[in-house]
């Protein structure tokens, strides 16, 4: 009896002894996405709070798909090379550019702005990179939700696959991206494609947090991601996509600002977002119009496409100490007034008062306006959700990414 008493007594002096000396988990370290949502998501998901439990059973529905598909790597491809011949470099084609009819050859290829060409989808690396966003994605956000480590292990293996792994990494560098066949001429535009790049710098923010992300690992990607910087800062096609007055130049900047945040330039990250600001003061008028967007024949997509780069760029404001959200253009524009001027056309696509080939998205508004919600005007997100699609609104990721109980 008095051994049973004193061992129940020494167990409970040392449970409290570890509570009382537990080491604090760090913070999260996500950039774009809030630490303060996720965490909610979380806790959420594990008390099956109604209003999450649809988007995070359809995500567990995605992953058991994609976890039966063989790891994405720039190396997969077959029958194409980059002119260099090195599999491990990045290879696209610029969507929108198609054979000439008029020349034997089809060279150089056209421009027919918003119609893409199935040709850059075909064994391509722009597929890929899409598939690597949402992969790493989806797997980190089922084991954040659930705790399972299956979903964990395999977006750690994922990104090792694309960026560190000897045998399958990318060579960190777009030269070869968005080409048109026929022309060498140097463009940059490419570098638009590693936008989904930002989404694995915040899932691994969250992998830190598991057994299956070491710190090799982290030092290994951060490594890659500091080349990548440097290339993207120093190449002529860095270059040529910073001075773009369009949705191009806003996505540069705001990637420069992710992933310069990332390995630690705090300094660079903070001159992109100020940058943005001044994108805010000449992208969109007093009314909310985007000029350079209006020109395009998807100009409703290209209008809320940079309005989601400079909003992600606000995020890393809110990180860096400078207020994007808040900032007021000479002319009285501002992202509020941007998402306002879109929102107006929501369920009303057919009064859009530009060319618009194809219908935007819901996806694409869903990312935009429950991030602006957080950041701005819950009603303005409500608004928008209403005229959405009930069930796509619902089981969305974006209701995992942006879970609010309001």
């Amino acid at each position: 009896m008095i051994r049973s008493l004193v061992s129940a007594a020494v167990g409970a002096w040392l449970l409290s002894y570890q509570v009382a000396h537990a080491q604090p988990e760090r913070p999260l370290q996500v950039i774009v996405s809030r630490a303060d949502v996720l965490l909610a998501a979380q806790a959420a998901s594990r008390a099956g709070a109604p209003g999450i439990v649809p988007a995070r059973d359809r995500l567990l529905r995605d992953v058991e798909r994609l976890a039966s598909q063989p790891m994405v790597a720039v190396t997969d491809k077959r029958t194409h090379r980059a002119p260099s011949g090195d599999p491990h470099d990045y290879l696209s084609l610029s969507p929108y550019w198609w054979p000439d009819s008029t020349k034997s050859d089809g060279l150089p290829y056209i421009r027919r702005d918003g119609v893409t060409n199935p040709e850059s989808k075909a064994d391509l690396d722009q597929p890929r990179i899409e598939a690597l966003g949402d992969r790493v994605q989806r797997f980190t956000l089922a084991w954040w939700l659930t705790g399972d480590r299956r979903w964990s292990t395999l977006a750690a293996q994922q990104i090792r696959t694309w960026f560190t792994d000897s045998a399958t990494r990318m060579t960190p560098h777009l030269k070869y991206a968005q080409l048109i066949r026929g022309t060498d001429k140097i463009r940059g535009t490419g570098i638009i494609d590693s936008r989904r790049l930002i989404e694995v710098v915040d899932a691994i923010g969250l992998l830190q947090r598991s057994p299956d992300w070491t710190p090799q690992d982290d030092a290994a990607v951060k490594g890659w991601f500091r080349s990548y910087v440097q290339w993207m800062w120093e190449s002529p096609h860095g270059a040529y996509e910073r001075a773009a007055k369009n949705n191009h130049g806003s996505w540069y900047g705001t990637q420069m600002a992710v992933f310069s945040l990332f390995v630690g330039d705090t300094a660079r990250a903070r001159e992109m977002v100020r940058a943005a600001q001044r994108r805010v003061d000449t992208q969109i008028a007093r009314d909310g119009v985007q000029a350079e967007e209006m020109t395009r024949t998807r100009s409703m997509h290209y209008s809320l496409f940079n309005l989601e780069a400079l909003s992600l760029a606000a995020e890393v404001g809110r990180v860096v100490g400078v207020d994007l959200w808040g900032h007021v253009a000479p002319s009285g524009a501002s992202l509020t007034v941007g998402l306002e001027h879109v929102a107006k056309y929501v369920g009303k696509e057919s009064q859009w008062p530009g060319q618009q080939l194809e219908p935007v998205r819901a996806t694409e508004l869903l990312r935009a306006y429950r991030r602006a919600g957080l950041a701005l005007d819950a009603g303005l997100t409500t608004r928008v959700l209403a005229a959405l699609p009930t069930d796509v609104a619902s089981k969305d990721v974006s209701v995992v990414q942006f879970w609010t109980a309001r």
